[in-house]
């Protein structure tokens, strides 16, 4: 699960970054398409490049993530790729600047939705899978994957959560800024 939402926050920035460059250079309508270079930039603001570590604990102080002595987690601030209530706690920091930040619910993950338990006939689901905690994963209408916890075993069905695994938890971060680039047109 980890692994997927490092992939999926990975992808984003990656798209993100993409997604900015491509503005910068088509500024300016049908004129030449001008260069872009990531320049050091002094504080997390709008549109920065920022790469930060940080370990995600839950509300009786367990570690949920981290990547503490690993690459750090990169992503354009203010393109949504992270919780919105991190990203908006990050906005004027520094590189070395650290703080501890707590998100709740509705800032991070949201609340649980009702609507995302699904009742499944149990012969769709695999013989392993048919227990209560156990995370396992379908296709998106558009071909990606979405993960979903088995809630409930019944006779005949299985009732899945499609809520984030997060979703009506209070996230506290520890983050420490470790670069900030800002893109510049040449």
């Amino acid at each position: 699960m980890k692994k997927l939402l490092g992939l999926l926050v990975m992808s984003g920035a990656v798209l993100g970054a993409l997604f900015l460059l491509t503005s910068l250079a088509h500024m300016g309508g049908g004129e030449a398409t001008q260069a872009v270079t990531l320049k050091p930039a002094s504080m997390v603001q709008e549109g920065s490049i920022v790469s930060i570590e940080y370990t995600l604990r839950d509300e009786a102080g367990n570690v949920i993530d981290t990547n503490a002595g690993k690459e750090p987690l990169t992503f354009v601030e203010g393109a949504g790729q992270i919780v919105k209530g991190l990203e908006r706690e990050l906005n004027g920091m520094k590189v070395g600047d650290e703080k501890k930040v707590q998100v709740k619910p509705e800032d991070g993950y949201g609340l649980p939705d009702k609507n995302a338990f699904h009742e499944i006939p149990r012969d769709k689901i695999p013989l392993e899978g048919q227990k209560p905690g156990a995370m396992l994963m379908t296709k998106a209408p558009g071909g990606g994957t979405i993960p979903m916890r088995v809630h409930e075993v019944k006779e005949k069905t299985v009732i899945v959560d499609l809520n984030h695994p997060l979703a009506g938890k209070t996230l506290n971060f520890d983050v420490k800024i470790k670069e900030v680039r800002a893109a510049e047109a040449k």
